[in-house]
Formats: C-alpha cells, sequence, structure tokens
C-alpha cells in the first residue's frame, strides 16, 4: 500500500489542481470497489499485501498515475523545467489548440532565457531542449556517435516501408544507408535530374497562363502540393503525372492522405506512437495504412522491373538508386558549391561503414520517405515564400529583375549552372528557409551515456542515458533576437556576401546540423529555385482581399499553415 499513497502524494506535485483532485478521487474510489469485489469474491485475496493486483482496471490506473507523478525528471536533476500536465505533458498547448506547433517550439525555446538548455515533456517523455549554438554543435557534430539516431516511433515489423527509410534507421544499419546514399545527392546527380524539374516547372506554368486572366486567385497550398507531388513521382517513381490537370490522379490522392491528420482516427493513430508505443507494436500499428504502402510497394517494384527488363535509363533518383544498388556511383565530394549557401556538407567517415545491399525493399523505402518529406515541405517552402514575396514587392520586384537578366543572357532559357550563379535568389529562398524552416525541430536520442559539463553558474552536469532525448528546435534558433536582428522582418539582405559572415555557427539550421542532417537538401534548393524562376518570370504574386495580411498561423493544423489558408493572387505580366 506504500507505493499506491506515494501515487497519491506524487500527483499533488502538478500544477493542474483540478484535474489532480480528479485523478485522485478516481483512483481512491477505484481502491474502494476493488476492494470490496475481492472481500465478496476471495476472502483470502485480503491476506495478500498486493491485494489489488487483481484487478487489472487498477493495474492500468496505477500506471496512469505514475505517469503522473514523474513528470520532476529534469527538477531531480538540476535542470530547469516547465510546469507539465498530467499525461499529456507539456503538449496540451497544442492539443487544446491555445498554440500552434511552431508557435509551442518557440514558446520552449524561449523559457528560461539565458539557460542554455531546459526541459520539457512530450506526453511522460523528458525532452531536453538545446538553446545554445556552441552545445547544439557540440552534440550533433563534435560528439555526434553518441546522438547517432532518431527516436523511434514505428515498429519494423508493423511498417518496414516506413521504418527502412534512411530517416527511421538507426545505428550500423543508418550509417551504412547514409553512406550507400550520399553519391546519390551530390551535386553532379542532383545536376542530372535538373531537366525533370525545369521541365515541370515550365508545366506548372503553362497551366496557369493558359487560363488567359489577368488575375488568379489561387489557393496556393493545394496547388503547390500539386507541383511537389509531380515532381517526387517522376523523379523518385519515375512516374508522370500532371496533378494540375488531372486533380484526382492516385498519386496525389495518396500524398494528401498521407500528409493529412485532421482525421480523429489518424490522430489516434500517431498519438498511440507517442503515448504508449509498445501498445503499438503490440497491435502492429503502422504508420501509413496498408492501402497506401501497398500502392507504392507495387508502384516502385512494377517501375524497376520494367526498367531492368528493358534496359530503360531515365535521369531520375530512382535510377540513381539502381546505379546505387549496382555499386556503379560511389564518386562523392562533399565541396561546397556557389548557389548552395543553405548547404553545410559533412563527410562523417563513420569507421566500419559500408555500402548497403540495397533491396527492391529498400529502394522503396527511400523512394517513400523521400515521397513524404517532399510533398509536405517543399509545399510548404513556396507557400510561405510566395507570401513573403507578395507583401514584400520590393524584394519580390528586386529577384524578379535578377530572373529577367539572368533569362536574357541565357537566349530565353535557364540551365543549372545559370540558376545557382543567382546571387539574389539564393539570398531569398537562405531568407525563406530561415523564417519558414522545413521542419520547426528535429530530435536526437542518446545511444551511448553522455555528459552535458556546466559552464555556466547555475548548471549542474547533466548525466544523460541511453535513450534520452534532445530537441533542436530550429524555428527557436531562427526566431531569436539574439541570432537574427529583428526576426519576424523578412530580410535576404542578412545572406549578401557583406552580412552572413556575421551570422552566428549553428544559429541557422533549416536542414538540422551534424551529419544527420537532411540528405536531400540540395534537391528542395533546386526545387525552390526552379519554380521560383518561372513563377516569377510570368506572374507578379499579389495579396488578395481574402489573403490574411499579417499572417497568423493557425492553432488547429498540425502543419504550419495560415489562418485561412495560402490565398494569393497571381497577376499575369504583360512582357518579361
Amino acid at each position: 500500500m506504500s507505493g499506491s499513497l506515494y501515487l497519491i502524494n506524487s500527483i499533488g506535485k502538478n500544477e493542474n489542481k483540478p484535474l489532480n483532485r480528479y485523478l485522485k478521487l478516481f483512483y481512491l474510489r477505484h481502491m474502494y470497489l476493488c476492494k470490496l469485489r475481492i472481500t465478496n469474491s476471495v476472502g483470502t485475496a485480503l491476506q495478500s499485501r498486493d491485494w489489488f493486483v487483481h484487478s487489472r482496471r487498477f493495474q492500468l490506473t496505477a500506471k496512469l498515475l505514475r505517469c503522473c507523478g514523474s513528470m520532476d525528471h529534469f527538477t531531480r536533476i538540476g535542470v530547469k523545467q516547465t510546469k507539465p500536465w498530467p499525461i499529456i505533458g507539456d503538449l496540451w498547448r497544442t492539443i487544446f489548440r491555445q498554440m500552434s506547433v511552431l508557435e509551442s517550439i518557440q514558446f520552449f525555446y524561449n523559457m528560461f532565457p539565458g539557460s542554455r538548455y531546459s526541459g520539457m515533456y512530450q506526453f511522460s517523455i523528458p525532452t531536453l531542449v538545446i538553446k545554445d549554438p556552441e552545445l547544439l554543435k557540440q552534440l550533433t557534430v563534435r560528439d555526434f556517435d553518441h546522438f547517432t539516431d532518431h527516436r523511434i516511433l514505428v515498429d519494423a515489423d508493423a511498417d518496414p516501408l516506413w521504418s527502412g527509410n534512411l530517416f527511421a534507421l538507426t545505428g550500423r544499419k543508418w550509417k551504412d544507408m547514409r553512406a550507400t546514399l550520399s553519391g546519390s545527392f551530390s551535386s553532379s546527380k542532383i545536376k542530372r535530374m535538373f531537366h525533370v524539374m525545369n521541365g515541370a516547372a515550365e508545366n506548372f506554368v503553362i497551366f496557369f497562363l493558359n487560363k488567359n486572366e489577368t488575375l488568379i486567385e489561387v489557393e496556393m497550398r493545394d496547388t503547390f502540393s500539386r507541383f511537389a507531388n509531380d515532381i517526387i513521382a517522376t523523379t523518385a517513381f519515375g512516374i508522370e503525372v500532371d496533378s494540375l490537370k488531372s486533380p484526382n490522379n492516385p498519386f496525389h490522392i495518396m500524398g494528401k492522405r498521407i500528409t493529412d491528420y485532421s482525421s480523429l482516427i489518424k490522430r489516434l493513430r500517431f498519438f498511440a506512437f507517442l503515448i504508449a508505443p509498445r501498445v503499438a507494436k503490440l497491435l502492429k500499428i503502422g504508420l501509413f495504412e496498408k492501402d497506401i504502402s501497398s500502392f507504392f510497394y507495387k508502384t516502385i517494384k512494377e517501375t524497376i522491373q520494367v526498367r531492368e527488363e528493358k534496359g530503360i535509363v531515365r535521369e531520375d533518383m530512382l535510377n540513381i538508386l539502381l546505379e546505387a544498388r549496382k555499386g556503379t556511383q560511389h564518386e562523392y565530394s562533399a565541396a561546397i558549391e556557389t548557389g548552395f549557401a543553405t548547404v553545410k556538407e559533412y563527410t562523417h567517415s563513420g569507421k566500419g561503414s559500408q555500402f548497403a545491399n540495397l533491396t527492391d525493399d529498400d529502394i522503396a523505402a527511400q523512394a517513400m520517405v523521400f515521397y513524404v518529406a517532399g510533398f509536405e515541405t517543399i509545399s510548404n517552402a513556396l507557400c510561405f515564400g510566395s507570401y513573403e514575396l507578395a507583401v514584400n514587392k520590393e524584394i519580390q520586384n528586386k529577384l524578379r529583375s535578377e530572373i529577367v537578366e539572368t533569362h536574357r543572357l541565357n537566349g530565353g532559357k535557364v540551365t543549372y549552372d545559370s540558376l545557382l550563379k543567382m546571387k539574389y535568389m539564393d539570398m531569398v529562398i537562405s531568407e525563406i528557409l530561415r523564417k519558414w524552416p522545413p521542419a520547426g525541430v528535429v530530435d536526437r536520442v542518446a545511444t551511448k551515456p553522455y555528459t552535458i559539463e556546466p559552464v555556466n553558474a547555475d548548471e549542474k552536469p547533466v548525466h544523460l542515458k541511453i535513450g534520452d532525448l534532445f530537441w533542436i528546435p530550429m524555428f527557436g534558433f531562427h526566431r531569436d533576437p539574439k541570432n537574427f536582428e529583428n526576426p519576424t522582418k523578412f530580410d535576404p539582405e542578412r545572406f549578401s556576401d557583406e552580412n552572413k559572415g556575421n551570422i552566428k555557427p549553428y544559429t541557422y539550421v533549416p536542414f538540422g546540423a551534424g551529419p544527420r542532417n537532411c540528405i536531400a537538401s540540395r534537391f528542395a534548393l533546386l526545387e525552390l529555385k526552379t519554380l521560383f524562376y518561372h513563377l516569377l518570370l510570368n506572374f507578379e504574386i499579389e495579396p488578395t482581399k481574402v489573403t490574411t495580411v499579417p499572417l497568423k498561423l493557425c492553432k488547429k493544423s498540425f502543419r504550419p499553415s495560415p489562418v485561412g489558408g495560402f490565398w494569393l493572387g497571381l497577376k499575369r505580366l504583360t512582357c518579361t
């Protein structure tokens, strides 16, 4: 009984008193009812010191209360922490729609000013929030071998399509796969796919030019998601689609289903991974629905079979992955080239790493994560970027001038090399990714015991165990006035040749930090530049009557989006 009394008392330490009182009353009432039932049915049970174990409901309640009473992990180890709620921890702000996801990330980053780190809770999971750029470099680069993995959400047997991709792989499997794929995303490989991107961007613009209207009002999220869908369908899966002309094509429908978490069932599925991963594993709950997984498996395997049987070679991501399987593309240069200013390369040697033997399932898993990541993040960057250009006309006009001049110098066309030489384009894209990073936060998991030594007077050594979690809050770093003056202002001049040297290392991390950063950053940058080139060459982006100015983030959506949607106008230019 002493354990049960401890549980009751420990709840009182939490701040949410009404909920705590309810849980205590529920707990005591349940103990009384259990005791009555056991007394009436099995008298001898009262002789047992642990009589309450006969009630499975009691065991569940005890686990719940234990969870509620353990939200002081950081306080016990000398780290400043939030005041979490029982069960849901600090996620109540987004669950109950008090803040958008991005606003909550910034909130956790801003807590305890002057601290290099602080603690918060994802449900009952303690999470260390890193806020100091030097510490970020220490954890993700210098001591990377202690934090090589992301948190595992999905059991490998439950969803091999997700668990087999580069983002989800851990340990040696990740190291070997990263070594295998690194050459696939080098500049030389991305250059080979430029004509595919360029063709999709031209088709995108032609679709709106054919409308023959002076001003076209467009909901940008839906529109740009179709562009992102077509790019990834053709580069990763070898499938030609035009989602603007054929809005109900299977690829786009599947993409929307994957990224849409508005339904209750999908939210419950996602929360199951966070709250009860063991239960999710026992029930073999996958991240993707079975028909979605089957669709992508079938598509990739049929395409591979046709290409190998007929000897088809196509300059796309699928072909590069097939080359990787054959071992014919392992040349790789980590040189940073002009036009990719936001890319930070790491040549993590990974002692003992080997090239993975890619199976069809491995290729399908990499193509799938490429699709999921690109579908959402690219369309988000295009949406926020278009909004910023619409409300900052002088920046839009300056970028258009550079585009028109580049177009003229290259005989009315754009090439890979000419696009990468556009300095102002690179400055604008860099600023879009600063103000609106592709992911607001990413995590790392300790794979070895590690100690963060104290630096400030109020710090103690923080001992991290295997499995402990920390956050890299990119949105927080990018919106910190100590890192970027007037951070809410959209100002590409931050990234001019004269100013970019003033940016503190590891305060600008749009693609993550260290050897586990985004491997496809070059691809994403080229995709953004290509579409904005063609879009601004032919249209002026304008706010409309339904555009929300200033932009207000929606608190009801899991993904970053403004209240009312991304409604903007495309005004056709008479001449360029």
